[in-house]
């Protein structure tokens, strides 16, 4: 037992410094590649900031020609005054934002100066010395007042091609940096002594190159300093400020139109977090996968021995399972028994709702049927002893009484058949009037029988008022929704329904009874949804639900509301028009 505990340590322990080996393999591989991808975007940094300062000096450059070539800066070379000319460089000076504009003479003496930056004899000055030779000069250093500048020395030629002097532009630095300054990543360039003397990180102004590469503060203080190469990669380990990434990608780029050499710290932290992501997600794989493979083995194992310990067992317990899963053979026999008698319940309930509705309309239908009957068969008794008597106009009344009698019962059992058929014609063009008049002669015995007064006057409402709707669809609806009010006044003495039909836009139909409203009007079209008694035989709360489905079949709209006393339920539908035809 202690032989396999120790060969499981083992192997784990082994698994462990695989996956620490390969998790470093994948860090090494996804910090060069992170590398590579931050040199490239880091490349392209410093090309953008060596292209704006180069460009914004180059604008200094050429005014300095411009403005050497000027009438005004030839004259006063001539030997005219300086009043002109010194209004004319101040100008400029204050139009481009540069430090100085200065004219120097053939002997290098200051004739006129925009700012007074410059005085006295500046022959030694390089760029000046260039100048003066017919070429463009340029320098760069520092003034007294500690202000770094950028001067261009552009020659000024007299007519006859001999050099007259020179025109000096000083760029101010500070100003220059103050548009990049802060800005990422960490940019500085070095001069041919290798002094930093621009730089968007101000507090590496001034420091100085060695021989090892290291830079150092002005003051030569002691810093902390480390080159590491990683992939082909330079990295610098300093501590120089907390705005210079203390690990950071070193980049250089050499500039010879301005005698400088641009170089870029790029922080690599973001580079060391993502690869150390992609390798803590192959070790969590790779430990996942060993977890699970171990959980796999031990379970197997222990699987192992119970199995041993289950063999033991199978025989004790095989006359315990026997009786119980005769048990649970019963139950399941009972189980299928009650759910058999509980569906036939369910289908004997749907079918005593649907006789008792069948009784219901059968009642109505024999009723309104009876009377016409009994009229005619009265009318014809009477024709034949009138006849009988030698009245034959007499018998001619009765015999329109019966022809009258006779359309009533064909216009009822007509509106019955078109109401039981099941429409599937689209919409068409239907007298809403019409509609409203066929419902009220279906519910009419109903109505009677429960003492329930009808409000509804066709010559109000006018006709004929089309609409794009279903005949026998509509009908169906009116016919719920008048039923509906009815049932909800069953418990009152007094029982009023009122239909009402605005043609304004939009043009509806209006159902409204003096019951007790409606409790939850917002679940009033839900299927299944009903204010009676549960399981009861007077509806299962889907004619409702039905109305709006054949409401919006044919572009309407259905609702419900309490009015003042009662529900009022609102059909609105669309009238019928050629443009809705179109």
């Amino acid at each position: 037992m202690k032989t396999a505990t120790l060969r499981r340590v083992a192997v784990i322990l082994l698994f462990l410094l695989s996956v620490a080996v390969i998790a470093g393999g994948v860090w090494r591989y996804g910090y060069v590649q992170a590398l590579g991808q931050l040199a490239q975007r880091g490349r392209v940094d410093l090309a953008l900031a060596t292209d704006r300062l180069t460009g914004q000096l180059q604008r200094y450059q050429q005014l300095a020609v411009l403005t050497a070539d000027h009438p005004v800066v030839r004259s006063v070379l001539a030997g005219a005054g300086v009043g002109q000319a010194e209004a004319h460089l101040l100008e400029a000076a204050d139009k481009t934002a540069a430090l100085d504009l200065v004219l120097v003479d053939h002997k290098g003496q200051v004739v006129v100066s925009a700012n007074g930056v410059m005085a006295g004899d500046v022959s030694t000055e390089v760029h000046v010395r260039r100048a003066r030779q017919g070429a463009m000069g340029e320098a760069h250093g520092v003034l007294d007042t500690g202000k770094r500048i950028y001067s261009f020395a552009a020659p000024v030629f007299s007519p006859s091609g001999k050099v007259q002097g020179a025109l000096v532009v000083v760029a101010d630095i500070d100003r220059i940096e103050e548009e990049w300054r802060g800005a990422r990543p960490s940019i500085f360039f070095t001069n041919a002594g290798g002094e930093v003397f621009i730089t968007n990180r101000s507090e590496l102004l001034y420091w100085r190159r060695q021989q090892d590469g290291q830079l150092i503060p002005p003051d030569g203080a002691s810093t902390t300093f480390g080159v590491r190469l990683v992939g082909g990669y330079e990295l610098w380990l300093t501590n120089w400020s907390a705005y210079v990434p203390a690990r950071g990608l070193h980049l250089a780029q050499d500039l010879p139109a301005i005698s400088m050499m641009a170089e870029a710290l790029i922080d690599v932290d973001p580079a060391r977090r993502l690869a150390g992501l992609q390798a803590a997600a192959v070790a969590a794989v790779f430990l996942a996968f060993g977890a699970l493979s171990f959980l796999a083995t031990e379970r197997r194992r222990a699987l192992a021995q119970a199995n041993v310990i289950l063999e033991s067992r199978v025989e004790e317990r095989t006359a315990e399972l026997s009786q119980t899963n005769e048990t649970l053979r019963r139950e399941v026999a009972e189980r299928v028994a009650a759910e058999v008698a509980l569906k036939k319940a369910q289908d004997d309930l749907v079918q005593a709702g649907k006789l008792s509705a069948l009784g219901q309309m059968s009642a109505g239908i024999s009723h309104e049927l009876n009377q016409p009957l009994m009229a005619i068969r009265q009318y014809a008794e009477n024709g034949n002893a009138f006849m009988a008597r030698g009245k034959p106009e007499r018998a001619e009344e009765n015999l329109s009484r019966i022809a009258d009698m006779a359309a009533r019962m064909a216009r009822i059992i007509k509106n019955l058949r078109a109401f039981a058929r099941n429409e599937s014609e689209p919409v068409s063009k239907v007298d809403l009037v019409q509609v409203v008049n066929t419902a009220v002669e279906l519910t009419e015995a109903r109505l009677k029988a429960d003492f329930v007064r009808l409000d509804w006057d066709p010559a109000l409402a006018g006709s004929p008022l089309w609409v794009r709707a279903g005949d026998v669809r509509l009908t169906q609806v009116l016919v719920n929704l008048i039923n509906n009010a009815a049932d909800a006044m069953m418990d009152q003495e007094e029982r009023l329904v009122q239909i009402v039909i605005n043609p304004a836009n939009p043009l509806s139909v209006t159902v409204r009874d003096i019951g007790p409203g409606i409790k939850e009007p917002d679940k009033v079209f839900e299927p299944f949804y009903s204010t009676k008694t549960v399981g009861s035989s007077e509806g299962m709360g889907l004619g409702l639900s039905i109305s709006y489905g054949l409401v919006q079949s044919f572009g309407g709209k259905i609702r419900g509301s309490n009015a003042a006393t009662g529900a009022m339920f609102t059909v609105e539908l669309e009238p019928w028009t050629e443009e809705a035809i179109a």
